[in-house]
Formats: C-alpha cells, sequence, structure tokens
C-alpha cells in the first residue's frame, strides 16, 4: 500500500501539529507493508503559507499524490477533490470556534473548513472533544470520524537531567486562546516564578517569563525540574504539552473541559481558565499533591504511544483501499 502524506506542517511550526507529524512518521517506519511517499510544498514564510492554503492544497496536492493508494492530510488542509482516497486529520477547530484569535488569513481560510472536512473520505480527530467538535461545527457524520489519540515521544520521561530552580512552567505558542496573561498574574499572585517556552505567535502576546523555543531535551528537562506545568489554554484539540509533563511526572494545572480534562483523565488538577485565583489555588494544589499526581500522570501517559497511534492509522487507511 503506498500513501501520500503531507508533511508541510513541518516546514510551518515545531508546535503541536509538527509534533504530530514527527512521531506518526517515525512510528510509520516500522510498519511492515506500507510505503511512505512524503508530499510538502513551500518553507516557512507568510507568502509560503498562502500559496499553500490558496493553491497547494485545494488543486496541487491531489494531483501530487494521484499514484498513491491514499492521501492523508496530517491537518484539516486538503483537496477540494482527489483521485483517491482522502484521510485528513483534524487536531482542533478552534478557526471556527473562536475565529478572532487568528489571523486575517487564517479566518478566510476557515470560510471553506467545512467543504474540505466533508469532501473527505475519512477523518481523524485526536480526541473525542475534536470528534464532537466536527459533528458540531461542520455538519460531518459521526460514523466518518475516526479518533486516534497522539502518543508521546520518548524523550519525555522522568529520566533525566532537571532544570535547576524553583519555578512554574507554561508550554505555548504566544498566542491570545493560550491564556498566559493570566498565566502570568496566576503565578505572580503565588508568588512564583513563571517560564514560558514556545514560539512566537500571533496576537501581540508578550508576557515575562518567556524563553523563547528550546530542544526537546531542553524542554523535557524543563518539564523534570518543574514545581508544576500550568496549561491555561482557553481552547485545544488535545493539549501535548499536559502528555508530555504527565510523562515526565510532573504534575500538571490545566483548563476544566475541551480537550485538556479528556487527556489528563484525573491525573491532573482542573480549573477554570478565566479565574486567575482559581489558577493560582490549582498551582497550590499541584504542589500539595505532588506525588499522588505524578503517580497518576504517569500511569496515564503510559496508554499514549506513537506505535498505537501508527497501528490504528494504519487500520483506517486499509479499510479505504
Amino acid at each position: 500500500m503506498k500513501v501520500a502524506v503531507d508533511i508541510s506542517p513541518l516546514a510551518q511550526t515545531r508546535a503541536g501539529t509538527a509534533r504530530h507529524v514527527r512521531g506518526l512518521l517515525g512510528a510509520l517506519r516500522d510498519v511492515a507493508g506500507v510505503e511512505l511517499e512524503l508530499v510538502s510544498f513551500g518553507g516557512p514564510g507568510r507568502v509560503s503559507s498562502v500559496v499553500r492554503d490558496a493553491y497547494w492544497y485545494p488543486r496541487g496536492l491531489g494531483r501530487r499524490a494521484r499514484q498513491a493508494d491514499v492521501l492523508h492530510c496530517t491537518t484539516f488542509r486538503g483537496p477540494s477533490r482527489s483521485r483517491v482516497p482522502t484521510v485528513l486529520t483534524v487536531h482542533d477547530l478552534a478557526i471556527l470556534r473562536a475565529p478572532d484569535a487568528f489571523p486575517r488569513w487564517h479566518r478566510l481560510y476557515g470560510h471553506t473548513l467545512t467543504g474540505v472536512l466533508r469532501a473527505a473520505d475519512a477523518l481523524v480527530a485526536v480526541s473525542e472533544f475534536t470528534r464532537d467538535e466536527i459533528v458540531r461545527l461542520a455538519g460531518v457524520p459521526a460514523d466518518r470520524i475516526t479518533v486516534i489519540p497522539n502518543g508521546v515521544d520518548e524523550t519525555f520521561s522522568p529520566e533525566g537531567t532537571r532544570q535547576a530552580g524553583e519555578y512554574v512552567l507554561a508550554v505555548a505558542t504566544l498566542e491570545p486562546r493560550k491564556n498566559l496573561r493570566r498565566a502570568v498574574e496566576a503565578a505572580r499572585e503565588v508568588g512564583a516564578e513563571l517560564r514560558v517556552v514556545g514560539a512566537p505567535g500571533w496576537g501581540r502576546v508578550d508576557v515575562e517569563g518567556w524563553v523563547g523555543e528550546v530542544t526537546d531535551a531542553e524542554l523535557a528537562a524543563l518539564y523534570r525540574g518543574a514545581q508544576c506545568v500550568l496549561y491555561p489554554s482557553l481552547y485545544e484539540g488535545f493539549g501535548l504539552p499536559v502528555l508530555e509533563a504527565m510523562a515526565c511526572g510532573t504534575p500538571v494545572v490545566t483548563s476544566r473541559g475541551t480537550a485538556m480534562e479528556e487527556i489528563a483523565n484525573g491525573a491532573a488538577v482542573l480549573v477554570d481558565p478565566l479565574d486567575v485565583s482559581a489558577l493560582a489555588g490549582g498551582i497550590g494544589e499541584a504542589s500539595a499533591r505532588r506525588d499522588e499526581l505524578a503517580k497518576a500522570g504517569l500511569e496515564r501517559a503510559s496508554a499514549f504511544t506513537w506505535a498505537r497511534t501508527a497501528d490504528a492509522t494504519v487500520d483506517l487507511w486499509r479499510e479505504l483501499t
């Protein structure tokens, strides 16, 4: 079976979608009987992004993949028509749920999104929450959607170096829906140092404690050394930092609702992300319950592997051929 896989997210970001692509591809290399054709277009700049959305996905990608048995798009961007069965992975539908939190071009693309989702032969949702959002916001029947969660990279484990210091860690792209300004206020309320790791984003978000982007090895060390990880995002379809932190044995404070509650499944402190005092209280609770939450988080994280993600994805491909 020959499968064309769009890897364009690797040119655009190092955040969630790129981590998904790298993890999935790494696990797929061990699957027998599958030949991967990796396809992409353009680079990281704004011009490339516009051309990808305006031309490559609607027209170029389908033609590029016409010799494959299946085309798999690793985000919700894909062709409106394709000669081969097409699968789209949907990480979230924030562009439909909160369009004002995105740049103008992304909002314009969002108007075409429901048509692209409905045109696909099958959709992968990375969580049950995201599956429900697809049904609710895009009108896609639930029986065309398969829930296949992300995995966690082996780099993120309790063993290894720890970053020195007493600090709370936040991991997120600097953009409005990540709710980082409330995270700063909450850390200040409890007298904790906040370190923020992530790429610069949009919306003119500038927060105290931002240390920029780091390697995965450096990130794992930061997770292990943190008093807790604070992830107060207002909307996520999965929330990889929650899973990565739990895999490192670090207590997590995250938002009640959306996908993070599903991923944590009782192994994290859940709070109202709009309430700074609740976030501050969550930091205190995570510290008090550190041993209990670390154990529960490790157990929960062990259920998420890229091998399982790859196996389920290949099963879906085979159903379409």
